[in-house]
């Protein structure tokens, strides 16, 4: 039995002077730093969007940040634009720690449809590899933080339990960005009726090393 951590999109765009900012996203590094050392595969997702996203309002006349359009055939909630390749916003925060054998998985590149998993796009029409990659490193466990706990960890944790991983969240290095006040508490109920075992990072029976 080998486990993973899965650290979601942990960049700058998402802290509190980025374009989307995540409220006490910023809370969640130094947790991101100390966990590294305890797994055995460590896997970075980043959003990775070409300027003319379709879940970006700003390429949607009329539109203003919040409406929910249709995109691919599905809902889609309109974004401030964020998280555009090459640019300061994408990058990974300074202050957060990636170890050097560390594998980073990229997503949202294609323009035509979102991507808040760190499996599928939200079709699930394309796979950006990391089940294949955790299957070849013979990850049968896997556990999940990062932000924003009601979309992008949210989607990757409903993706790992559906692809038959053990799936664990790390609440506690989880924050949500709430467009509704019960969004977190929403997703939550969401991850634990896929199947997701719900931790803290001092759960030393669940974590082992700790």
């Amino acid at each position: 039995m080998k486990k993973a951590l899965i650290i979601v999109d942990l960049q700058n765009d998402f802290m509190p002077t980025g374009s989307l900012p995540v409220p006490h996203g910023e809370e969640v590094i130094p947790l991101a730093n100390t966990l590294q050392t305890y797994f055995e595969c460590i896997v970075a997702t980043q959003d990775w969007h070409p300027k003319n996203h379709g879940s970006f309002a700003v390429n949607h006349p009329g539109r203003s940040v919040g409406d929910i359009i249709e995109l691919a055939g599905l809902s889609q909630v309109l974004w401030p634009t964020h998280c555009v390749q090459a640019t300061q916003g994408a990058e990974f925060v300074k202050a957060f720690t990636l170890i050097p054998t560390a594998k980073i998985f990229q997503k949202g590149c294609n323009p035509t449809i979102d991507s808040y998993s760190g499996f599928f796009d939200n079709g699930h029409t394309q796979s950006t590899g990391l089940k294949d990659y955790l299957l070849a490193c013979q990850i049968s466990d896997v556990y999940v933080m990062g932000l924003a706990l009601d979309y992008c960890v949210k989607y990757t944790v409903l993706d790992a339990c559906q692809l038959g991983f053990t799936t664990f969240l790390i609440e506690d290095g989880c924050r949500g960005v709430n467009l509704k006040k019960d969004d977190s508490a929403t997703a939550m109920q969401e991850m634990r009726l896929a199947g997701a075992n719900v931790v803290q990072s001092t759960d030393k029976k669940i974590l082992g090393a700790f």
